[in-house]
């Protein structure tokens, strides 16, 4: 790696470990102020090594700063002199002899903590998602901006509304306890799987695929499926889906970044590396008497990455499998993409009927999908639902490209 890319790379995957460290070693409360002091060892860095070049261990470098600063600032603090000194000495421990410890199991246990602790219910569901970005991801609040489509300013409230309302709460940086493990552990897993689904089929950015927002969440999940109370069916089951999704990527964009859609995909792109990998966690997955969503959405992603079934026999497993994740968990967003397997397994017309019984009126998904089981029989209907489409689409890439098929549809008639 070059120098110049060298800091930014490391602040990406060192930032979130010594945060994390920090936090569990002098209090989630503190959290901000474990971001600049983190914030500043990598300026120092910044200047250091621009003068007298890169060390020969860089990330040792960032650590012994990074302790050499957390101690000297918090004895400087009131708070630690009034509150966690006490602490260390009732315990039998000096000041001067706490120990800020970056060892590798330390960080692995410190950052899954800090993924319970941010992906707390008492902050809304966005928020939990731009504290893992920023805190276990590490990434810049530009970054978080521009993934959200928003500015530095509405993130940095953000993530200040949400450190003051688990402040406030005075929630602990530690492992839920067996008791509540599994309801908030309910909740960590909806955050990654919301954090991966936005890079996989973004909202709101003309990127139609965020790759590094879907890596963070496979990466996340690790931490779980890493720690003997976190690796549960369910858990190897979100990452069996999330393999399968992203053995795809290469295969859903063109060359200019453009949506290839499933049936046009080159199957030659897919990643086989991953579809493995899927396989084995979804074999994992069934161990336990649990079926999640989780289970099925797997399920479904499983079976389109298979070539050797018949379309008919493989559109009717995944028409089955939406059947059975209806029944567990309705959404409409579910029960649309039945629909579409229900027509490539059964035909358009008995999936029309069901398409109009779905109350998504105001998405633009939703009348892609009328138009194309409109489009062998009544043009006009076609062109309507394409139109609809358009004008409800998030993003400008995505406008275009419904345009663009809105236009050869105009010259065919």
């Amino acid at each position: 790696m070059e120098d110049r890319g060298l800091i930014p790379e490391l602040f990406r995957t060192e930032f979130s470990k010594i945060v994390a460290v920090l936090c569990k070693t002098f209090g989630l409360s503190h959290i901000e102020l474990a971001e600049d002091l983190v914030s500043d060892t990598f300026l120092k860095a910044a200047e250091t090594w621009g003068l007298k070049g890169v060390p020969d261990n860089p990330k040792a470098w960032l650590y012994t700063v990074a302790k050499n600063k957390a101690k000297d600032t918090f004895r400087r603090q009131k708070v630690f002199q009034e509150k966690i000194q006490p602490e260390l000495m009732h315990a039998g421990t000096s000041a001067e002899a706490v120990d800020i410890d970056l060892s590798e199991h330390n960080i692995k246990d410190s950052q899954l903590q800090m993924l319970f602790a941010v992906c707390n219910p008492l902050v809304s569901a966005e928020a939990q998602i731009s504290l893992a970005l920023r805190i276990l991801c590490g990434f810049s609040i530009p970054e978080i901006a521009t993934a959200f489509l928003s500015t530095d300013q509405t993130i940095n409230k953000r993530l200040y509304r949400a450190k003051e309302k688990l402040r406030k709460n005075q929630v602990e940086l530690s492992m839920p306890s067996a008791k509540d493990l599994d309801q908030r552990l309910q909740n960590v897993l909806l955050v990654l799987y919301l954090l991966f689904s936005e890079g996989y089929y973004s909202s709101i950015s003309e990127k139609h695929i965020r790759k590094d927002l879907c890596i963070e969440a496979m990466r996340l999940t690790y931490l779980l499926l890493n720690s003997e109370s976190t690796n549960l069916p369910k858990v190897n089951a979100l990452m069996a889906l999330f393999c399968f999704h992203a053995s795809r990527f290469d295969a859903r964009t063109d060359a200019d970044g453009g949506q290839i859609i499933y049936d046009q995909q080159n199957e030659a792109d897919w990643d086989l590396e991953l579809i493995e990998k899927g396989n084995v966690f979804l074999n994992l997955s069934g161990k336990g008497d649990e079926i999640s969503k989780y289970h099925l959405e797997a399920i479904i992603a499983y079976w389109h990455t298979q070539t050797a079934l018949e379309p008919l026999q493989k559109w009717e497993h995944i028409l089955q499998s939406y059947n059975r994740l209806l029944q567990l968990e309705y959404s409409p967003m579910a029960a649309l993409n039945r629909t579409y397997a229900l027509a490539r397994a059964r035909g358009k017309k008995e999936a029309l009927q069901e398409a109009l019984k779905i109350d998504l009126k105001q998405n633009h998904l939703y009348h892609l999908l009328l138009a194309e089981l409109y489009e062998d029989h009544d043009s006009s209907k076609y062109q309507e639902h394409l139109e609809i489409a358009a004008a409800l689409a998030k993003t400008e890439n995505e406008r275009n490209w419904i345009l663009d098929k809105l236009a050869r549809t105009t010259k065919k008639n």
